[in-house]
């Protein structure tokens, strides 16, 4: 009769069982089942909120905020400052590496006792109102600082209807076409009553670009 394994072997083995089973249900198939259960129950939000234009191309994720400057004149030339395109809704401001990296996604370090803040603040106001053609005292708050992500895809209502006379004129479009789109894209509240309505601004530049 073959002597039986000494505890601490036995005990050794059943762990090594338990962690293969649990490997297998935990790593392979609850992974499996939920990924299968979301590409069937809401595949566009599972894969991340794709938006896609006209032709099908995708232009971004509705999650994630983005640029929208005018190309480079010298797009080799790492000192030339991007500017923001007339013709498109702009995003708040982005502290994410050279702005809305997700890969370094953060608000900027600076405190609010910080002379450097408070000097790019008073600069972004007056550069906005100068772009958009209002007064300073008018700009909104989230026009001229970044969100704690860097990455807000979202602007304020007050915002959004600051740029539609500046967006009108570049695209030649009637101010009310325009301003019936931020209408239409204002997204209520979380819930009925966390946070600020809302306007998302790619989805709202997607609009603007199908609109004739």
């Amino acid at each position: 009769m073959p002597k039986p394994l000494p505890t601490s072997v036995r005990t050794h083995f059943t762990a090594l069982r338990m962690l293969l089973v649990m490997t297998v249900i935990c790593g392979v198939a609850y992974p499996l089942l939920v990924t299968g259960i979301s590409q069937v129950a809401f595949s566009q939000k599972a894969n991340g909120s794709i938006v896609k234009n006209a032709s099908g191309q995708e232009i971004g994720s509705s999650l994630l905020g983005q640029n929208f400057n005018l190309p480079k004149k010298n797009p080799n030339d790492p000192n030339e400052q991007a500017q923001p395109d007339p013709k498109w809704f702009q995003p708040r401001p982005s502290a994410a590496g050279t702005g809305y990296d997700p890969t370094a996604s953060g608000p900027t370090n600076l405190g609010p006792n910080s002379d450097k803040l408070l000097k790019s603040v008073q600069d972004a106001r007056q550069a906005v109102a100068q772009f958009d053609g209002v007064d300073p005292a008018t700009v909104p708050a989230d026009a001229i600082t970044s969100s704690g992500s860097g990455l807000d895809p979202d602007i304020s209502v007050a915002y959004a209807k600051e740029q539609i006379n500046r967006v009108a004129k570049a695209r030649d479009l009637p101010t009310d076409v325009v301003a019936k789109l931020v209408d239409k894209y204002t997204e209520s509240r979380s819930v009925g009553f966390l946070g600020d309505p809302g306007v998302n601004v790619l989805l709202l530049n997607k609009a603007l670009s199908e609109t004739k």
